[in-house]
């Protein structure tokens, strides 16, 4: 079905869609009125049989609470097959004021969730002039996975993990999901992708009740470190290249993303601290 939101090219007036009051949801938008413009309705391209293997995947994102907000980490690996399709990949990213977005899995349909699921969210604050609560918020990218669904069951599928600050009970609270939409609320700290098992590992000894934001940082870097150790698909701070993991806070603040200056530190210090250990080569 093609799309009917083009201006008329006689008039240049917008479509009747445009200037009707109508639900304060995108998506349900152009499920109506552009349906072909939602990822998982989309067509794989002829000749493309696997998707999983020959598509670039992101991993690994993790996640956790401190005193006054929540955190959020992703290494910047992508890799499509046994390559490294790119070695500077984002996968965390603002949802809004008020709340954070990283993924796992397929990364061309998972950064294309991602902006639409900020313009969900921007839309819904202009159409009703508040801020949809952080419950609201996890629900509308369950069904946003949902309904990417059809791509996920040929192998292009995404895992997203959400987390912000819940004005309504001042904490920071965490939210994971699987492909076909179903959603989690996740206690202290969490990571998904190839990697998380070596960082939900790490963070288990690492994080504690009632740390600050600083120290939160910390841990959520020497998780990774332990990821890109063990699985391939995670990369590590990268010294040479000066690349290093995205990191953002959300707090009554809202939304910081911190400098990756201040990550390269963290970085080398770690580095040193575990050459000291002896428990690098």
């Amino acid at each position: 079905m093609g799309s009917d939101l083009s201006a008329d090219r006689t008039t240049g007036r917008l479509p009747d869609a445009f200037l009707r009051p109508g639900s304060s949801s995108f998506v349900d938008f152009l499920a109506e009125h552009a349906p072909d413009r939602l990822p998982g309705n989309r067509s794989m391209p002829a000749g493309m049989t696997d998707p999983a293997t020959l598509s670039p995947h992101a991993t690994t994102i993790v996640a956790m609470t401190f005193d006054g907000g929540v955190l959020m980490a992703g290494d910047r690996r992508a890799t499509a097959g046994n390559m490294i399709a790119s070695r500077s990949i984002e996968k965390v990213f603002p949802a809004d004021e008020y709340s954070a977005v990283g993924f796992a899995g397929s990364a061309g349909i998972g950064l294309e969730l991602v902006r639409l699921f900020q313009l969900e969210l921007e839309h819904y604050e202009k159409i009703e002039g508040s801020l949809l609560s952080l419950n609201g918020k996890a629900n509308r990218l369950a069904t946003m996975l949902r309904g990417n669904l059809p791509m996920a069951m040929q192998g292009l599928a995404v895992v997203p993990l959400f987390a912000g600050y819940d004005l309504d009970k001042d904490t920071g609270r965490i939210f994971s999901y699987d492909p076909t939409g179903g959603r989690y609320e996740e206690h202290e700290h969490h990571g998904v992708g190839s990697g998380s098992v070596f960082a939900r590992g790490a963070m288990k000894k690492l994080w504690r009740r009632g740390m600050d934001a600083e120290a939160a940082v910390h841990v959520a870097v020497e998780a990774l470190y332990d990821a890109a150790d063990d699985d391939s698909a995670t990369g590590g701070p990268d010294t040479v290249r000066r690349i290093f993991p995205v990191v953002a806070t959300v707090s009554v603040d809202g939304y910081q993303r911190i400098e990756s200056a201040e990550i390269a530190r963290v970085a080398e210090q770690i580095a040193d601290e575990r050459r000291e250990r002896g428990s690098i080569a």
